[in-house]
């Protein structure tokens, strides 16, 4: 049976969290800030060629034009599935320091 989770609940995932700490903090991954925009390994094509939007709260990877929000860069980065990474991301929200 296939789980469901509040529309509500994932769009405060989406949007709450900050891509950058995630990506620079939670996730660990390679990255750098480099003209005022976090940079990162894209997990797809792995090139640097990347930005992270806050007012988006999206990251970019502009050589494989991908758009990553937090859900899709945990499933990516912890290849792990969908319910797998909104729990992941369910554990964070509590942490006072992820936003």
């Amino acid at each position: 049976m296939a789980r469901r989770y509040p529309s509500l609940l994932l769009r405060t995932l989406r949007n709450d969290i900050a891509i950058d700490h995630l990506i620079a903090k939670v996730l660990d991954w390679p990255s750098k800030v480099s003209e005022g925009y976090l940079r990162f390994l894209c997990p797809v094509c792995s090139e640097f060629n990347s930005a992270v939007n806050p007012k988006t709260n999206l990251a970019r990877c502009f050589r494989c034009q991908r758009n990553f929000n937090p859900i899709d860069m945990v499933m990516i980065i912890n290849e792990c599935t969908f319910v797998e990474a909104v729990e992941f991301l369910r554990r964070l929200e509590t942490c006072p320091n992820v936003r």
